[in-house]
């Protein structure tokens, strides 16, 4: 990558997460994907074939919705980099079961640096600048091979930055809550605010469910819950949103809940739910809300399928994704928690697309 291009990328960490109006943002965005654009067509010559094959010219862009896009299912298929082997760092994979395909996503050592800068100005929004207690609801064997990881165990990981007296809570054998682990854990930091993370359906198994009878299970004074993943069990259970805040504020006291949208196929831009239930899309990314049946870019409240887009992936031409999930813009620089920016939600998988999230793939861990 060019010095021009580098610095542009690095010019992003000192803007506010958060708080530049749209229209601007969208402006800068789309000088920079140009620029990412340019350099993924001379640096990977399968997207360089792609381009060709549709006969795309980076002359005419004007607008963010312009910059091409490639389907997420193609790094199932394909293992695209823009970096020679022997400056890749890291190789991130996609969760799935033996019988589906994963994606592999190469990192070089920079794209892996902006991909951490990314979650800090992200999560510290969230959370604030001190590390926090932190309660991991997962077992430790997830993160043992820290050279391949999955997208569960490398969300584990990133996030992990942002504790300290990091308590795993389940067991290793048998996925079980270790009840005398979790309650010490919360006798511990009695009185301070806490950190807990799991992954949305093993929230809701291995520690709603698993507890909900348990006369003993802890309750948390001032507790900091994010979560992500799939919510298709959730949903084949009737479990939605509103229902899981309510339980956990029920059953174990935590009030603050914060669900985040993301995918391994694009490194480093996570959208964090706020305190208003919306999605939002931090400075260096943004979404797009497309009809299916066109690809036209749809306005508020009509659901389409979401595209991503991000300056962070430099080392694989992930920075334009069209992915298989259905969405829906909510409003734009008008959220009452003050984030500037696009906020949208998202309403579930496109029908007949593979169950890739995270949390839905546990038992292959």
């Amino acid at each position: 990558m060019n010095a021009n291009m580098l610095n542009n990328l690095h010019s992003y960490f000192d803007l506010p997460v958060y708080g530049l109006p749209q229209a601007k943002k969208s402006e800068l965005l789309t000088q920079a994907l140009c620029g990412l654009t340019e350099h993924h067509k001379n640096h990977c010559e399968e997207y360089k074939r792609i381009l060709s094959a549709h006969q795309f010219g980076l002359n005419a862009i004007e607008k963010l919705e312009q910059i091409p896009f490639l389907p997420v299912r193609l790094f199932k298929d394909y293992e695209l980099a823009s970096v020679v082997k022997e400056d890749v760092f890291k190789v991130l994979t996609s969760s799935g079961t033996t019988s589906q395909k994963v994606s592999r996503i190469v990192l070089d050592r920079q794209t892996s640096a902006a991909q951490t800068k990314a979650l800090v100005k992200i999560i510290q929004d969230f959370l604030g600048k001190d590390r926090l207690p932190m309660l991991i609801l997962d077992h430790p064997g997830v993160i043992r091979n820290r050279q391949t990881f999955s997208a569960r165990g490398a969300g584990i990981l990133g996030l992990s930055t942002f504790g300290r007296d990091h308590t795993y809570a389940l067991k290793d054998d048998s996925m079980a809550p270790d009840l005398e682990l979790i309650r010490a854990f919360a006798e511990k930091h009695k009185g301070k605010r806490i950190f807990i993370f799991g992954f949305t359906f093993m929230v809701w198994k291995y520690f709603c469910e698993a507890l909900k009878d348990d006369p003993l299970r802890p309750v948390f004074e001032d507790a900091v819950l994010i979560h992500s993943g799939g919510w298709k069990k959730l949903q084949d259970e009737a479990v939605s949103n509103e229902m899981f805040k309510q339980t956990l504020a029920q059953q174990f006291g935590i009030h603050s809940v914060h669900n985040f949208y993301g995918m391994v196929e694009q490194v480093g831009s996570i959208f964090m739910e706020c305190e208003h239930g919306r999605l939002h899309a931090p400075v260096f990314a943004d979404v797009l809300i497309r009809d299916a049946h066109n690809w036209s870019v749809l306005p508020i409240g009509q659901a389409g399928l979401i595209q991503v887009v991000s300056v962070l992936p430099t080392s694989y031409p992930g920075h334009s994704l069209l992915t298989e999930d259905v969405g829906e813009m909510i409003g734009i620089d008008d959220c009452p928690c003050g984030r500037k920016g696009n906020s949208f939600r998202v309403h579930g998988r496109i029908a007949k697309a593979e169950v890739r999230g995270c949390s839905d793939t546990h038992t292959q861990q």
